[in-house]
């Protein structure tokens, strides 16, 4: 039979622009490609011989095999998979997408970026070999049939199909001259790199020969650990897996194995490492979960395949809906990647959750590793699982131990209805901050949140189930209101002002402060600052402030403690006129104490240390 040459579709050109130029920035995935169509020819004959026993015409193996010819720069990808029928050819590779060619074209915008998620939606990743190809031939012989075909195109305007007497196996050989400057497709190192990178799961064989060796070289370990049953992976089997997969020395300190089989078809083998993973804090914030299609490897950098705040997981998600040729773009915005996500961080959580539960203490080493970052989860505001909250511990003011928001608030007063909290970069400090020893003689508990990511969720969260989160630095706390039991008992009395204290100190510090009150959550401390409902936590403030984003900080509250020896002693100065220099450097130096205990500058480190000098000498003086 003469050769038949045929046009492709009128906007071949365009399409295969943007498959080559925009679909993939990666050349080695035409290879991916292609031994996963040979993947496919296999597994649809292994289906077809199920009904058709004689479609295999022999009891071989399924196997794809490679090769290549350096001095004619010809590399060749054949599998004995069902092969093609001479209307196969035209269906499947005269036309850029086999099913739904019309609609598909009729779909092209002239939006390059749109016109690229279209691509995705059909099967076109074949047209990849031409980023690398000058020529290609594709030799088949459909199962069950006599007479061999031979497809021809240079990737332009026209191919060819003939009739191929030399052809005389079941199955495909694609043959495809290299372009100048792309031998290194031609190399054993590179195609074994690529296979194993991107193959290596493929159940079927995969084999490499090269007359340089003179001997054929299996290239892919042919088995999918995540596709097996539970039952039947041991832990040393997981174990291996996870060290090769995440590239650790560690053991995994949680596996979850699991084979969604809803909507959305998918399975997962994650872990979750017992050590921090090196890039947890990089500004990329990079994932490293690794995304296949059928078993076939698509990408592990920048996928939104699992959320950023759980992004200490490694491992694999397969799914079986997405289409093998979808691009990075589409992955980025796609709602079958979504319900993935979704549904991962889902299980995650749940799997902590019963782990906190059942084990706490070893919950708390995964705490100790990756709390930080799980609670960035609490500063987003869609599709977070609403039980996140309670996978948060915290270090307490009544013990050294960690405790949970469900586990404060079972432990509550009677009568409190607020969660109580500082917040600091040191846990050591914040047990000795001068601000709790009113909560501690009440025996209230106060959490310490110590992580700078802390500061953002609280802003965010602002109640845990009908109780209200509140920092003790807020300056309109009433403790006396959270200790009340009944009328009949007594009262807490705000601590009566000494005439005249409160405005003698807002006369001395001026625009320093923003106002002065007596304080109510003082005892052995003279002095404390505070914000206002409303403002900005100290903590944050200082935050925005080094990160540019706030020019300075805001005038604080000076919270004062009327009963404390120095306002008593500056309070006797006082009735006996209208305050001195002592007084006045007193009022200062209290202030300046103030914020260093916040960590806040003090407005003139010099006239503070002249004053705490002079004060000094003074003492010695006397003794």
């Amino acid at each position: 039979m003469s050769k038949e040459t045929r046009n492709f579709d009128a906007q071949v050109d365009k399409i295969l622009h943007l498959m080559i130029h925009s679909l993939y920035t990666n050349k080695d995935i035409f290879l991916r490609e292609l031994i996963s169509n040979a993947s496919d020819a296999c597994d649809k004959l292994r289906y077809e011989s199920n009904k058709k026993p004689d479609l295999l015409d022999d009891d071989s193996p399924f196997k794809i095999s490679i090769s290549v010819d350096k001095e004619k720069k010809l590399l060749k990808i054949k599998d004995n998979g069902i092969g093609m029928s001479k209307q196969d050819l035209i269906d499947n590779l005269g036309t850029i997408a086999s099913s739904g060619t019309k609609r598909f074209l009729d779909q092209l915008s002239g939006d390059e970026s749109k016109d690229v998620e279209l691509i995705g939606q059909f099967g076109v990743g074949f047209y990849a070999v031409f980023m690398v190809a000058t020529e290609v031939w594709v030799h088949t012989m459909k199962a069950g049939e006599k007479t061999a075909w031979t497809w021809y195109s240079k990737g332009d305007t026209n191919f060819s199909i003939e009739e191929n007497n030399d052809f005389t196996e079941r199955g495909t050989e694609i043959v495809i001259k290299i372009k100048d400057n792309e031998e290194q497709y031609l190399d054993r190192f590179r195609i074994s790199h690529i296979v194993s990178t991107y193959s290596d799961h493929i159940s079927i064989p995969i084999s490499f020969y090269s007359s340089e060796v003179d001997k054929e070289k299996i290239l892919n370990s042919s088995s999918a650990l995540w596709t097996k049953q539970k039952s039947d992976i041991t832990d040393e089997q997981y174990e291996e897996f996870y060290k090769k997969i995440a590239s650790a020395g560690d053991k995994p300190w949680m596996t979850l194995h699991n084979v969604n089989e809803g909507k959305v078809q998918f399975t997962n083998l994650l872990f979750i490492p017992s050590n921090p993973t090196f890039d947890m804090y990089h500004p990329d914030r990079v994932r490293r979960v690794k995304l296949y299609i059928k078993r076939v490897f698509i990408n592990d950098e920048g996928i939104d395949i699992v959320p950023q705040y759980m992004r200490f997981l490694r491992g694999v998600v397969d799914s079986e809906d997405l289409p093998l040729n979808i691009s990075r773009e589409n992955l980025q915005h796609n709602n079958i990647i979504e319900s993935i996500k979704n549904s991962i961080a889902k299980k995650v959580v749940n799997s902590l959750e019963k782990k906190l539960k059942s084990d706490k203490e070893e919950y708390i080493k995964f705490w100790n590793n990756f709390g930080p970052v799980l609670k960035e989860g609490l500063c987003e505001s869609l599709n977070v699982p609403e039980n996140l909250i309670d996978l948060c511990i915290f270090r307490h003011s009544k013990s050294d131990n960690y405790i949970s928001l469900a586990e404060y608030v079972q432990n509550m007063k009677e009568q409190q209805n607020e969660i109580f909290y500082i917040s600091g970069g040191d846990y050591e400090k914040l047990k000795q901050h001068p601000q709790l020893e009113a909560f501690e003689k009440r025996d209230i508990d106060v959490l310490f949140l110590c992580d700078t990511v802390d500061d953002f969720w609280v802003s965010v969260v602002h109640q845990y189930k009908d109780k209200s989160l509140k920092s003790i630095t807020r300056s309109d706390i009433d403790l006396g209101e959270e200790n009340k039991k009944d009328d009949k008992k007594e009262k807490d009395k705000t601590p009566e002002e000494p005439k005249g204290l409160v405005e003698y100190c807002k006369r001395v510090l001026g625009n320093l402060v923003s106002d002065v009150k007596i304080s109510k959550k003082l005892l052995s401390t003279p002095a404390c600052i505070a914000v206002k409902e409303g403002a900005l936590d100290i903590r944050m403030e200082r935050y925005l402030i080094e990160q540019k984003q706030l020019k300075e900080s805001s005038a604080k509250i000076f919270e004062i403690n009327a009963e404390h020896p120095i306002f008593q002693f500056i309070a006797s100065e006082l009735k006996a006129g209208p305050g001195n220099k002592t007084t006045e450097n007193l009022v200062k130096i209290l202030f300046d104490q103030a914020c260093v205990v916040e960590g806040e500058p003090v407005q003139s480190p010099k006239e503070f240390s002249e004053r705490m000098s002079n004060f000094l000498t003074q003492v010695l003086e006397k003794s």
